[in-house]
């Protein structure tokens, strides 16, 4: 699993238990997030904008205010906002819907998206050029990580290796480690998550029809059925 550890445990528990006796899983993240040290100053600003459930638990620990409602990306995004006390609300499923939803809501302005160092979608731009003002600020960065030794190993071996990619960001750091020996199935988010990956030697990739974590366990549950057909047995997540 090559997403932060929490969040790597959260989608391998929800997996179906079928799929979970038949994989060893190794963790392996890639991106290491790290807060920046600044100053959230939410005066004059009427919603926040998440992205990323990153962002919500970074701004959670900054002590940005909770009495403006969260306008966000995704489910797992908009459950993380709603534990940590935002009136959240799913605004859509990719950052693309975002806009055009925000775009035909048109909240009182002006809103801050608060998100990590490589952002992408540029959404307060976007935003702010077709008439909804929206600041932006980083309040976290992704430090690369390599594999770790336990991933090593068993990229080393004959089985398969199933690998998760959620981020084109994660999917351009898993392309410069990738030592390439073991046979490589992976489980995309999206086609710019793919993208990255394109010159790797895989033997099977599938993207989820939809980028979200119930797409994406459908998308590793069958590739652990095509796993279980090559030579070599199983091999790890």
């Amino acid at each position: 699993m090559t997403r932060p550890r929490a969040a790597s445990e959260r989608f391998v528990a929800q997996l179906p238990v079928r799929v979970q006796s038949r994989i060893r899983v190794v963790y392996s993240p890639l991106l290491d997030i790290q807060p920046i040290p600044v100053d959230v100053d939410t005066s004059g600003i009427n919603g926040l904008i998440f992205s990323s459930a990153n962002a919500v638990n970074v701004a959670a620990s900054l002590g940005v205010r909770r009495d403006i409602p969260a306008y966000c990306v995704g489910p797992v995004t908009t459950e993380t906002a709603q534990i940590a006390g935002w009136a959240s609300r799913m605004v859509g499923g990719t950052a693309e819907e975002l806009v055009a939803n925000l775009l035909s809501l048109r909240p009182l302005g002006p809103l801050m998206h608060l998100r990590g160092e490589h952002g992408r979608g540029n959404i307060a731009e976007r935003l702010t050029d077709l008439g909804l003002t929206v600041r932006e600020l980083p309040i976290y960065t992704q430090n690369l990580l390599p594999l770790t030794p336990e991933a090593a190993d068993a990229a080393a071996g004959p089985g398969p290796i199933i690998a998760p990619i959620f981020s084109p960001r994660s999917a351009r750091q898993f392309a410069n480690v990738w030592p390439e020996q073991a046979p490589l199935l992976i489980a995309a988010i999206s086609e710019a998550t793919a993208e990255p990956l394109e010159n790797l030697n895989i033997r099977r990739l599938k993207i989820a029809k939809r980028p979200t974590p119930k797409k994406m366990r459908k998308a590793v549950k069958k590739l652990v059925k095509y796993a279980m057909r090559l030579e070599g047995g199983l091999g790890a997540d």
